[in-house]
């Protein structure tokens, strides 16, 4: 018993995120919205109209998702 109070008062404790106040936050997220629409719409394509351009649009929206990465990374 004293084990589960103990990870209770141990999981209650507020977490350290990274703050939203960094200068790279914002295009960030940008960039990750810009990945994920484009790769629905990637797929969308490749499976009901073409599997090159869908291929083509999955590998653009993928640049995106590397530009945001490196943002990441330089911080």
């Amino acid at each position: 018993m004293d084990l589960n109070q103990n990870n209770t008062a141990e999981n209650s404790q507020p977490r350290h995120h990274r703050r939203a106040d960094d200068q790279y936050f914002r295009l960030r997220n940008l960039l990750n919205i810009i990945f994920m629409v484009g790769a629905i719409i990637g797929v969308i394509v490749y499976l009901k109209v073409d599997r090159s351009a869908g291929t083509i649009v999955i590998l653009v929206a993928m640049l995106f998702k590397i530009v945001e990465c490196v943002f990441r990374l330089k911080k």
